[in-house]
């Protein structure tokens, strides 16, 4: 018999009304009873870390995370952590990261609705990751409307539908149906080392996404302010203005000034080339590095937490030239 860690974090699943709207107020011990009538043929056990609405998790809260699953790899088959929906793609993502090489299932899952509410999609969602935690294909999974996500791969899409995750640019690793689950075995990474448990990151670096007419002001004040690393969600392809505001300027200062630049789309699919169009080339050529096909989600987190592995500026832009997690496709 498998047996599985649940870690409990907080989030929509775990939620109760209170004076000031929904908020997490359900423990494991709570929702015991319910988790059991999904969990058969599994052994479980159930630790509660935090209380939090996902809105206020922090990478602080994802270190703890991993250091939880580092220390559960050794008595557990796989691990399940309930997590808030609203930063759950951020988390997914980090961890992936943090826990690379990882040797058993991590399956972070939610729901839109209070495991408490009877219609919820609360005890659909905890099968899925009790199942993929209990199956042995090691790695970081996010689990949601009977489909499961590459950890890295996913994001959320949708603010009410049950169906509230996607997985970009990349196949879901699995999907329950009448078929039961059905695994793409060949879309999980390989593991391509032993496990050494990295949760250093670093928070220094600031996020924008282009609009017409913005200025050069926020990203002149980025320089000398401590920030080490800056991801801007360009257009299309990745493209930006040299026109009039010539953002690719304000590329080739922050980049003298030893600040990374990472360039994604703001498009959900399809990834960044910016090499196809002179927007795109003018910021390569003033020292950007483009994000190809990550989410925005992973792109941030790995901005992070390459930036807590060195302060070499060339170590920092090989870091962008690999595929760690199988959370980029380099063209």
């Amino acid at each position: 018999m498998k047996r599985i860690l649940i870690l409990n974090t907080g989030g929509t699943l775990s939620s109760v009304v209170k004076q000031q709207g929904m908020a997490p107020g359900i423990s494991t011990k709570d929702m015991l009873d319910e988790i059991r009538m999904v969990s058969r043929n599994t052994e479980l056990a159930m630790k509660d870390i935090s209380s939090l609405d996902s809105a206020n998790i922090t990478p602080d809260n994802w270190a703890a995370m991993a250091a939880e699953v580092a220390l559960a790899k050794e008595e557990f088959d796989g691990v399940v952590i309930i997590h808030g929906t609203d930063t759950m793609a951020y988390t997914s993502s980090m961890l992936s990261f943090m826990l690379q090489n990882i040797s058993i299932p991590v399956v972070i899952t939610g729901s839109q609705l209070s495991i408490s509410d009877p219609v919820a999609d609360a005890m659909e969602n905890l099968r899925c990751a009790i199942y993929m935690a209990a199956s042995g294909y090691a790695g970081v999974f996010l689990a949601f409307n009977r489909k499961v996500i590459l950890g890295c791969r996913a994001s959320k899409i949708n603010t009410v539908s049950f169906d509230a995750f996607k997985s970009i640019n990349y196949p879901n690793i699995a999907e329950i149906s009448s078929a039961g689950m059905q695994v793409r075995t060949d879309m999980i990474p390989q593991r391509k080392g032993i496990f050494s448990l990295n949760t250093k990151y670093s928070d220094r670096i600031a996020v924008a996404k282009l609009f017409p007419g913005i200025g050069r002001d926020y990203f002149t004040s980025l320089i000398g302010s401590g920030v080490r690393g800056v991801y801007i969600e360009a257009y299309g392809l990745g493209g930006m203005p040299f026109l009039g505001t010539d953002l690719t300027q304000s590329v080739r200062e922050m980049t003298d000034s030893g600040i990374f630049v990472l360039v994604g789309t703001q498009c959900i699919y399809g990834g960044s080339n910016l090499k196809v169009y002179e927007t795109g080339r003018k910021a390569l050529e003033a020292g950007a590095h483009e994000a190809y096909d990550m989410t925005s989600e992973s792109a941030v987190t790995k901005l992070m937490w390459v930036l807590g592995q060195t302060d070499d500026p060339k170590s920092v832009r090989e870091y962008f030239t690999i595929d760690l997690c199988n959370e980029v496709t380099i063209k």
